[in-house]
């Protein structure tokens, strides 16, 4: 009899399946690996590395949920091993379990203080939390052990990038790449950071040089046309979106864009077609509903301009300037209401939106709160003090309101920024008017005394 042939019973089984499960998830076929681990674990639950394998696995299926169940059942088995520490914490992360992520980093931080992994990884905890500068201490400790972490890069570049810090993140991400040429997607956040700081011809450099590497990203095919849509190569933008539907035609968001380029190039008919396109693939795509309520408007259908406004908020939309437009619309169809609630929705989401501003102090005058609007215009003027529109309409409130030395003011203001606008030359003459009939009235109210029309 052949050694190979000797049976040493079903715990030699499972050692087989747990070595065809680690072969199936090296070539990609997750699903088949599970199976085979959990026929393994089932002969035999006790083993550590097995429950830590499985939930790897179900890592790569985004099953975090479950995954971090099974981490935890190894990590009972193995209470110091740091690898399960350090890969639990990245799923309570990913769960937004906060707190438990930094408690299981700090207890990894006790057992081995020299593990880097347990610093890098809290970069992105703390970034998640929005505690910034409790990632940078995380990225100076890790630096401390390994200087070239590529890894350590990368999540400050996310933590300075969400802080407006553009040029920074460069540097961080561009160190990445150096340490890490392969590092996925590498080239299309460096793109994204250079497009956000105005450098267009270095973001369309690191876009190009992503789809050489990866022809197929969709992510990053619609990211760079979107970005093809902002500096005006309306044909390239359009390529960069047929192209998504020919690798996924059930992809929404390229039937949505499509639908953009038709809506700017005043094809409305199409334009609907393509929106009403996306939205049956995926109903709840933000974006569509608000742009058929803009079409229904053209067209002067308000009822059905309303219903698509109504719909689109309801899917709770978190782009303050897509609410500031949704609030125009209510405005102009006289739903005072559903416009200050979207203008007020804006600013929780920003609260340095001018135009949220700016529309709140048009409804508020609309409704005759006429100190309301007021305030409201002198915040959006705090924001952006030479908004000639805003210099207008608060000068109007005044002068309707009868504080014409607010209304001089404002004026006086607009006039340095756009001297020859019409609707400006109005508003001064309307205040000459004004000063002129008080004037009028002071010199009657003197030569007349009010006492002489007393009854005796």
């Amino acid at each position: 009899m052949l050694f190979e042939d000797i049976s040493f019973g079903p715990y030699d089984e499972a050692e087989q399946m747990a070595r065809q499960a680690f072969e199936l998830y090296e070539d990609g076929q997750i699903s088949q690996s599970l199976e085979e681990l959990e026929a393994a674990l089932e002969i035999n639950p006790a083993n550590s590395a097995w429950h830590f394998n499985k939930a790897l696995a179900l890592d790569s299926l985004n099953n975090f949920e479950e995954a971090i169940k099974e981490y935890e059942v190894a990590l009972e088995l193995s209470p110091y091993d740091v690898e399960i520490l350090n890969s639990l914490a990245v799923d309570y992360t990913r769960s937004g379990l906060y707190d438990l992520g930094i408690q299981t980093f700090e207890r990894i931080e006790k057992i081995s203080p020299s593990f880097e992994p347990s610093y890098c990884n809290r970069i992105i905890t703390y970034t998640e939390m929005g505690r910034h500068e409790a990632a940078e201490q995380m990225f100076y400790l890790a630096q401390q052990i390994n200087p070239d972490c590529p890894l350590c890069f990368y999540n400050i570049g996310n933590s300075l990038f969400i802080r407006g810090n553009y040029k920074k993140a460069i540097h961080c991400w561009l160190k990445t790449k150096g340490f890490e040429p392969t590092h996925p997607q590498i080239n299309f956040r460096i793109a994204q950071a250079y497009w956000a700081d105005g450098d267009f011809d270095k973001a369309r450099e690191h876009f190009l040089e992503e789809l050489r590497l990866n022809p197929g990203d969709v992510d990053v095919i619609l990211d760079f046309g979107l970005f093809l849509l902002e500096v005006g190569e309306i044909d390239a933008a359009r390529e960069k979106f047929h192209r998504i539907i020919e690798l996924r035609p059930d992809f929404a968001s390229s039937l949505f864009y499509l639908g953009e380029i038709a809506f700017r190039e005043n094809d409305l008919e199409r334009a609907q077609e393509l929106f009403n396109q996306s939205l049956l693939i995926d109903g709840a795509l933000c974006g569509p509903r608000y742009r058929l309520a803009e079409c229904a408007l053209r067209n002067g259908e308000r009822v059905e301009a309303k219903a698509c406004l109504l719909s689109e908020l309801s899917m709770d939309p978190e782009e303050p300037d897509i609410l500031v437009s949704m609030g125009s619309m209510f405005l102009v169809m006289d739903e005072l209401d559903y416009a200050a609630h979207c203008f007020l929705k804006a600013l929780d989401l920003d609260c340095s939106n001018a135009d949220a501003y700016y529309f709140l102090g048009i409804a508020s005058a609309t409704k005759g709160q006429f100190s309301e609007a007021g305030e409201f215009f002198t915040h959006a003027l705090d924001i952006r003090p030479d908004d000639v529109r805003v210099l207008k309409e608060s000068a109007q409130l005044y002068v309707r309101t009868g504080k014409i030395k607010l209304a001089e003011r404002r004026i006086s203001a607009a006039v340095e920024i756009a001297e020859d606008d019409a609707d400006i030359l109005a508003i001064k003459r309307k205040i000459k008017l004004v000063k002129l009939l008080r004037r009028l009235r002071d010199l009657v109210s003197r030569v007349m005394p009010s006492g002489l029309f007393k009854r005796s």
